[in-house]
C-alpha cells in the first residue's frame, strides 16, 4: 500500500480542438461513405484514438500506393508535404485535409514568403510529420535545427532574407533558447507575427508548470510517438519533479509512486479523456483517495469540419 493521498489534475489537459477536428473528419467520413477509409499516417499520435479507428474501419496508411483507385483519403492532423497532396490529387482520391489549422497556417505563411524570395530557418524534431509536412511546402529554402548547435552550423544560401517558422508542439523554452540563438547569429532574421507553437501546447506546459511545484510525481497520458506529451514529461522534470509517461492505465508502475503524498496528472492534447479517467481509477486502486482538479486556462476554440462533411 502506497503512501499517496491525492490526484491533482492539471488544467487543461488532453484534446484540443485541432485533435478534435481531425478524429470528428474520420468519423465523419465513416458515416456517411462508409469503411474503409484511408488515413495517411496516424490521424494523431495517440495508440487508443488509432486503434478504436481501425476497429471500425479505418486504414492507417504512408505510402499512397497503398490506396485504391476511387477511395476516401484523409490526411492526418499533422498536414502532408505538396508532392503527397497534388499525387492524391492525380490519382483522383476523395481527399478531407485534417491537417489542423494552426498547422496550415504556418504552411499558408511559408508560401506567401517564399514568393516575397525568403528562404527558411525551421524549429524542429527531425523525421516527424509535421516536420516533413511544413518543410515539404516547398521543394528547397527550409533548413531544419534541432538545438542551439545546428544553429551555427546551418547554411542557408543567403541571409538577407530568412524568416522562422516551428514546429507547433515543441517546448516553449526550448524553442525560445533556440530561437535566442538564431537571432544572434542571424539578426535580420524575420520572426513569425503570432509564435507558431500551439495554444493548446503552450497551456499544456503553463499548467504543468503550474502542477508540478505542488506534487511529488507527474504523470503523463499520452503516446510515446506523440511530441507534445513528450515535451509535457519534459518541462515536468525540468522543474525537478519525478516524471512518467504512460500510454495506458496499465503501464503505472506501484513504485514510482511509493513514498509520494500528491501525484499530478495531465494528458497530451492527443490523449482522449477516457484514458485518464482509467489512470485515475488505477490510482484510486493503489491508494489515492481524492482528486481536485487546479484553476486553469478554459480553452474555447472550435475548428469547423471541410466542405462535404459538415452537417447541413
Amino acid at each position: 500500500m502506497s503512501d499517496l493521498q491525492e490526484i491533482i489534475l492539471a488544467e487543461p489537459r488532453g484534446f484540443c480542438a485541432g485533435v478534435d477536428r481531425a478524429i470528428d473528419i474520420v468519423e465523419h467520413a465513416l458515416t456517411k461513405f462508409g469503411s474503409p477509409i484511408y488515413v495517411r499516417h496516424e490521424i494523431v499520435h495517440n495508440t487508443h484514438v488509432v486503434e478504436d479507428l481501425r476497429s471500425r474501419g479505418a486504414i492507417f496508411i504512408e505510402d499512397l500506393n497503398d490506396v485504391p483507385e476511387g477511395a476516401t483519403l484523409v490526411f492526418s492532423a499533422h498536414g502532408v508535404p505538396k508532392e503527397v497532396e497534388h499525387e492524391a490529387m492525380r490519382r483522383g482520391f476523395r481527399i478531407f485535409d485534417a491537417t489542423c489549422p494552426l498547422v496550415t497556417k504556418v504552411h499558408v505563411e511559408v508560401a506567401k514568403l517564399h514568393k516575397e524570395g525568403f528562404e527558411f530557418i525551421m524549429i524542429g524534431h527531425k523525421g516527424h510529420p509535421e516536420v516533413e509536412g511544413t518543410m515539404g511546402q516547398l521543394p528547397n529554402g527550409i533548413h531544419l535545427v534541432e538545438d542551439t548547435e545546428d544553429v551555427w552550423t546551418v547554411a542557408p544560401a543567403q541571409t538577407r532574407l530568412l524568416a522562422v517558422v516551428t514546429q507547433t508542439t515543441l517546448s516553449v523554452d526550448d524553442a525560445a533558447e533556440i530561437m535566442a540563438a538564431v537571432k544572434k547569429r542571424f539578426p535580420q532574421v524575420r520572426e513569425p507575427k503570432q509564435q507558431d507553437i500551439c495554444y493548446a501546447t503552450q497551456n499544456r506546459q503553463d499548467a504543468i508548470k503550474v502542477l508540478s511545484p505542488q506534487v511529488d510525481v507527474v504523470i503523463v497520458v499520452g503516446s510515446p510517438t506523440s511530441s507534445n506529451s513528450n515535451r509535457l514529461r519534459d518541462v515536468a522534470a525540468k522543474y525537478g519533479t519525478p516524471s512518467y509517461m504512460v500510454d495506458h492505465a496499465r503501464e503505472l508502475q506501484a513504485e514510482w509512486l511509493e513514498g509520494k503524498q500528491r501525484i499530478g496528472l495531465t494528458a497530451g492534447a492527443s490523449a482522449p479523456d477516457i484514458l485518464v479517467q482509467q489512470v485515475i481509477s488505477r490510482l484510486r486502486e493503489l491508494g489515492a483517495t481524492s482528486v481536485r482538479t487546479l484553476d486553469g486556462v478554459q480553452e474555447t476554440v472550435k475548428f469547423p469540419l471541410p466542405k462535404g462533411l459538415r452537417n447541413d
